[in-house]
């Protein structure tokens, strides 16, 4: 699945009767002959990596997703069906076979085979190598023994090859939806050439990465401008449509969209909010929305002694008119967030986190005060997505309705935002929002929310919510997976740990100068898809 997790730009939400539904598909734009020959420019901002293990973010995934073949991907159903895998098959649902398909190879003419993908995980899943994704090996037998700061063991039990095409995957306990996890970037493999010693990733691998999808690298990673791949023409599975793509990184949404007015841009992922009442007339087919997954909140510090009290979280949740910011901000084309997982997976419930999301600003002030909440409050966000109007709205309604000075907190680049939090910094609250990596409630709890998940950059611990959570992977069938994580959702609605805002929907447009442009529930573009045109 590539390019889900943490989204540096502002999306927006998806209708409350959407359910499982199909992505959308981009209108024609040119109505010239396709080109084959030519190569397209799609919008990003600045990825934080680029290396798969390492890589938890919607741009960084959206480059990886041309240079890898996934084991699996997803069908309108959000169903799991096998690419770069043969089969995927268990019995028990906790030793798992996994046959590779054979033929494909590595950008610099390696074979592929099983070797690959364990020492990718094993990479991975080692906590020394400080990986952003080494959580989602978690799962595996022998993932314990990889962590802290002196592991007792480089490599995971669970991992065993068969032959060059096969290996066995044995979990610590039972997961029935762990086939549906093999879409995840995390899971992506890595040639022997990316190591420079058993374990050792080199220095140069992340500038020019290695891979076995439908494009390799052209050149090297140009920071904060650009990154270009062209068609692998040894890739075995279906060929892509145009002979390249230019990830072209933007600082600014504005910028982007005016290169798009003039051609000069090839697809922008997000209409700026500021251009939302006038894309339809600019672009007129060409602007095109379709089903997203994307969650976006606010997140509390709540390893912060002001933050610490439940009640200071929900006074400020009850202090924001939700609905206001929709209508005032993003013209109605939203649907605000009072949950914390996306319409779009099965178990999706509306509104449980109940009273916290009702907007009742006289309650809130006397809450606040009660709970002796800060005099200050600080909104952090990355000035490179688009953010900058809902923040101020946003701190605006805290300071009417809480009595207190609200301020925006621009970070140049999402990357940068990123860092800061995870290393507890002291930026107030911080916005974030959340791709699903795989269609699953888990996916919006366990990374978010547990203990020691990927993406728990506020610090949130609850032993019981980890005891459901944990139930709820290991249950037989997903209905009963599903009354687990339900119930851990009902503890996230006491505790608040962040403030559920809005659900996203894409808004993107594209130039003259493409055709069948496509964007996914994952915030990606479809690459095999998309035609140039003469």
């Amino acid at each position: 699945m590539r390019v889900r997790r943490l989204a540096a730009w502002t999306a927006l939400p998806l209708a409350v009767t959407l359910g499982l539904v199909a992505c959308g598909s981009g209108g024609d734009g040119g109505s010239g002959e396709s080109d084959p020959n030519a190569a397209v420019r799609i919008e990003i901002a600045e990825p934080q990596h680029l290396v798969p293990t390492d890589t938890n973010e919607t741009s960084g995934s959206q480059v990886l997703s041309a240079l890898f073949s996934p084991l699996v991907d997803y069908d309108e159903a959000h169903k799991p069906y096998e690419v770069a895998a043969e089969s995927i098959t268990s019995e028990d649902n906790t030793t798992w076979t996994v046959k590779l398909k054979d033929g494909y190879t590595f950008h610099n003419g390696e074979a592929v085979t099983a070797d690959n993908y364990i020492d990718a995980w094993n990479y991975g899943a080692y906590a020394p190598n400080g990986q952003n994704s080494s959580f989602f090996f978690e799962k595996i037998a022998g993932y314990d023994d990889l962590q802290g700061e002196n592991p007792s063991a480089r490599t995971l039990s669970g991992l065993a090859k068969v032959d060059d095409l096969t290996f066995t995957v044995t979990l610590s306990q039972p997961y029935s939806e762990f086939k549906s996890m093999l879409g995840y970037t995390a899971f992506y493999p890595l040639p022997k050439a990316a190591f420079s010693a058993p374990g050792e990733l080199t220095e140069e691998y992340e500038q020019a990465p290695i891979g076995q999808g439908p494009f390799k690298m052209k050149g090297t990673w140009q920071h904060d401008a650009k990154v270009e791949v062209e068609r692998y023409e040894a890739y075995p599975g279906e060929q892509p449509k145009v002979a390249g793509v230019e990830f072209r990184i933007y600082q600014q949404l504005t910028a982007a969209y005016a290169d798009v007015l003039s051609d000069n841009l090839d697809v922008i992922k997000t209409i700026p909010t500021e251009n939302l009442s006038t894309a339809a007339v600019d672009l007129g087919d060409r602007f095109q929305q379709s089903p997203a997954s994307a969650l976006h909140f606010l997140s509390f510090p709540t390893f912060q002694e002001e933050f610490s009290d439940p009640d200071v979280r929900k006074a400020i949740s009850m202090a924001i008119d939700r609905d206001e910011i929709t209508t005032s901000i993003f013209k109605d084309s939203q649907q605000p967030a009072r949950s914390f997982v996306s319409p779009v997976v099965a178990g999706y419930r509306e509104n449980t986190i109940g009273a916290a999301g009702e907007f009742d600003p006289d309650r809130a002030k006397a809450l606040y005060q009660a709970a002796g909440g800060p005099s200050k409050i600080t909104l952090s966000y990355n000035g490179d997505g688009g953010h900058k109007d809902w923040i101020d709205a946003t701190c605006n309604q805290l300071k009417a309705n809480l009595g207190v000075d609200c301020v925006g907190n621009a970070e140049p680049k999402f990357a940068d935002l990123l860092t800061k939090v995870k290393a507890k910094q002291p930026v107030g609250l911080f916005r974030l929002g959340w791709v699903m990596d795989y269609p699953s409630m888990e996916n919006y709890l366990a990374p978010l929310f547990s203990s020691n998940g990927s993406s728990n950059y506020y610090g949130y611990r609850n032993a019981e919510f980890d005891r459901l959570l944990a139930e709820g992977i290991s249950a037989p069938s997903e209905e009963e997976a599903i009354q687990k994580y339900q119930a851990a959702e009902d503890l996230l609605a006491e505790d608040l740990p962040v403030v559920p805002l809005r659900y996203g929907q894409n808004n993107f447009g594209h130039s003259t100068k493409v055709k069948n442009v496509e964007m996914d529930v994952f915030d990606r573009i479809n690459l095999l898809q998309i035609e140039a045109v003469k």
